[in-house]
C-alpha cells in the first residue's frame, strides 16, 4: 500500500485511521469485546457489573459510531454460573479455582479475537481477568508481546508473599512465572509459565506498592514509572520512556492492561482499591492516545469499574471515563 496523504488521512474515520497505523492487526477496523462480568479476584461486590455498565452506557455504539466493526464475545452469563460450588481457600489464596477456570476462559475467547486480526479489547470485571487476557493475546503474538499496566497497584504479589489472598492482586507473578511450576491438575497449572517477559513488562501510575512486591520489582529488575516519576518528567515523557524501555523501535505488538483505579478517585470515584495521588483525567487520555499512535497495540484491558460503589454520579462518572479511555485507546482523536 502506498504511503497516505495528508489529504487523504482527513478522510479517514479514527478507525480507518488507528488500522493505517497499526503494524499488526489484519482486521484494524474490526474490535473483539469480551465482557467479563466477574468479581471472584477481590471481595467487593459489584465490579462484575462494570462491563453491563459500560454496554448500558453504548460503548459498543461509541466504537462503531467511530467506523469500527464490533465483534461480541458470546456466553457472558457463563462467568457467573461457572463458580464452583465449594472453593475452599488455598493455602491463603481466595477462590482460586473459580479465578482460574474465568481466566482460562477469558484466555480462549481473546485468543480468538486475536487470531481472527481483531483488536481484542477485555471489559471487567477485575484484574485477575488480565491472568487471562496476557495467555491468550501471546498464544497468538508469542513473547515478543510486551506490556502496558496502567495502574495504582503492582498486582505481582505471589501465593506466598500475599496477605489477602485475594487474586487481582496477583495476575502478573503468574504471567511472568514468578510462582514455579504448578501441576497440571491445580488451579492455574494450565498457564505457560514466564508467557511475558520480564523485560517487556512496564508499569505507570504505581502509588500503592506492598513491600513484598517492591522487593520482587527490584529483583526482577522490572520498569515501574510511580506517580513520582509522573510528577517529575510528565506524562508525555513518561510514556516516551515507557514505549521505549519494551519496544524502543515500535516494531512489537503491545498489551495495554488500564486498571481505573489508576486514575485519581476525584476522576474515577466507583472503584474499589481507590488511593489519592493518581492520574488526572487528560494523563490518563494521554497513556491510551500515545499507546493508540504507537501503531503497536492489539490488545486492551479496562479493569474495576464497580458501578456499587458510590452514588449515582460517581458511577455515570467511572462508566463514562471507562468508555472514553477504551475510545482514546483505539485511536479518538481531538481534533
Amino acid at each position: 500500500m502506498s504511503p497516505l496523504s495528508t489529504s487523504d488521512f482527513t478522510a479517514l474515520s479514527d478507525a480507518q485511521l488507528f488500522a493505517e497505523r497499526n503494524k499488526f492487526l489484519k482486521q484494524g477496523t474490526a474490535v473483539g469485546i469480551t465482557c467479563v462480568p466477574f468479581s471472584g479476584g477481590q471481595p467487593k461486590g459489584g465490579v462484575d457489573d462494570g462491563p453491563v455498565e459500560m454496554v448500558r452506557f453504548g460503548i459498543l455504539d461509541q466504537l462503531e459510531g467511530m467506523g469500527y466493526s464490533v465483534e461480541l464475545s458470546s456466553g457472558m452469563d457463563k462467568y457467573k454460573t461457572m463458580k464452583p460450588a465449594s472453593d475452599p481457600p488455598i493455602g491463603v489464596l481466595k477462590n482460586a479455582r473459580y479465578v482460574s477456570a474465568a481466566a482460562k476462559r477469558v484466555s480462549e475467547q481473546v485468543r480468538e479475537h486475536c487470531e481472527a486480526g481483531r483488536i481484542a479489547v477485555t471489559l471487567g470485571g477485575d484484574h485477575s481477568i488480565a491472568l487471562g487476557t496476557l495467555v491468550g493475546s501471546t498464544s497468538v503474538y508469542g513473547d515478543d508481546l510486551c506490556v502496558i499496566w496502567v495502574d495504582a497497584h503492582a498486582d505481582i504479589n505471589t501465593p506466598e508473599t500475599t496477605e489477602s489472598g485475594n487474586l487481582h492482586g496477583c495476575p502478573l507473578s503468574y504471567i511472568l512465572g514468578l510462582c514455579g511450576e504448578i501441576p497440571g491438575d491445580q488451579p492455574f497449572g494450565w498457564v505457560p509459565s514466564g508467557c511475558v517477559r520480564k523485560d517487556r513488562l512496564v508499569y505507570i501510575g504505581l502509588r500503592d506498592v506492598d513491600s513484598a512486591e517492591k522487593m520482587l520489582l527490584r529483583k526482577h529488575n522490572i520498569k515501574a514509572f510511580s506517580m513520582h516519576d509522573v510528577d517529575k518528567h510528565g506524562i508525555g515523557r513518561i510514556v516516551e520512556m515507557a514505549l521505549d524501555h519494551v519496544n524502543k523501535d515500535r516494531n512489537l505488538p503491545v498489551h495495554m492492561s488500564f486498571d481505573v483505579d489508576a486514575l485519581d478517585p476525584s476522576v474515577a470515584p466507583a472503584t474499589g482499591t481507590p488511593v489519592r495521588g493518581g492520574l488526572t483525567f487528560r494523563e490518563g487520555h494521554y497513556i491510551c492516545e500515545a499507546v493508540a499512535e504507537s501503531g503497536c497495540l492489539v490488545t486492551l484491558d479496562l479493569v474495576e469499574v464497580n458501578p456499587r460503589l458510590g452514588d449515582p454520579e460517581s458511577l455515570r462518572q467511572t462508566v463514562a471515563v471507562g468508555c472514553s479511555l477504551v475510545r482514546c485507546s483505539l485511536g479518538e482523536r481531538l481534533l
